[in-house]
């Protein structure tokens, strides 16, 4: 199933139920973006990485399950293709007026729900651009929950995991408030991030203090990691509470902190 969240002539945001997915890639939900003018801003099942699938929660290790997809990377062994790739399914949805609040039961290989999420995406039409505005409220079920990542599993500089943007430009300039260039961004607790490409812009917001992981070279991707010096625990019961607000432009903006501002306003008034 497909959901249309905005459409302007050429120009849409979609999201995915993922029920299409190959098991492998680790199903889940998913969602895919033009900019207002109709410039592709995400990208799904690239050659590159076939698990990267446009915006999605995506975490390579969940108390062993990868909710990431591709090959699982194993301490003293590397990269390594395991029976282990979870999935996220809707239990419930509600849409409206450019908003989808879902329910999704993160499942492992065997079936087991490890989490329950509510999930709130909301796309906003602006004059010049839009935004999007994913919060995800993960509680951990019947026992405690552990994430981890390649980095935490032993692979330096690979500490990817969380809400997930991947995006089809060949290569992108980057920008914080730290300063330019993936050195700067990459780790960076800039609150916000900004991508240039040749014909589309992306500025990036997250109100959870988490470090970026970024990628500008090879393949361009980014998102606030869950998991980078240490594995990140989450008692039975409780809840932990993600965001990723991106603002999708047709220029590469003079002021990005200011848009950036403008998209926390949006985050914080999120339900």
């Amino acid at each position: 199933m497909t959901i249309e969240l905005v459409r302007r002539a050429g120009a849409i945001v979609e999201y995915h139920d993922g029920t299409a997915v190959d098991a492998g890639l680790s199903p889940r939900p998913f969602l895919t973006a033009t900019s207002p003018l109709g410039v592709a801003v995400t990208e799904i099942e690239p050659e590159d990485h076939r698990h990267h699938l446009g915006v999605s929660a995506a975490f390579p290790d969940v108390n062993g399950t990868s909710f990431w997809g591709g090959r699982t990377y194993v301490r003293g062994q590397g990269p390594t293709a395991l029976d282990n790739h979870g999935t996220q399914r809707s239990t419930g949805r509600e849409v409206s007026d450019g908003t989808v609040i879902e329910q999704v039961s993160w499942r492992d290989v065997h079936g087991a729900a490890l989490l329950d999420e509510e999930r709130t995406i909301t796309v906003r039409e602006l004059e010049d651009r839009w935004e999007v505005v994913w919060v995800s409220r993960l509680t951990a079920l019947e026992q405690d929950v552990s994430f981890g990542s390649p980095q935490t599993n032993g692979r330096p500089g690979a500490f990817y995991g969380g809400l997930f943007w991947r995006a089809p430009f060949p290569a992108a300039s980057l920008r914080t408030a730290d300063g330019r260039g993936v050195d700067a961004a990459h780790g960076s607790l800039s609150p916000w991030i900004c991508l240039d490409a040749e014909h589309a812009s992306l500025v990036g917001v997250s109100t959870n203090g988490m470090p970026w992981f970024v990628r500008a070279e090879g393949y361009v991707g980014f998102g606030p990691a869950l998991a980078v010096e240490s594995r990140r625990e989450l008692p039975r019961g409780e809840t932990l509470r993600l965001d990723l607000a991106v603002a999708i432009l047709d220029h590469s903006p003079v002021r990005p902190a200011e848009i950036a501002d403008q998209l926390l306003d949006g985050v914080r008034d999120a339900v």
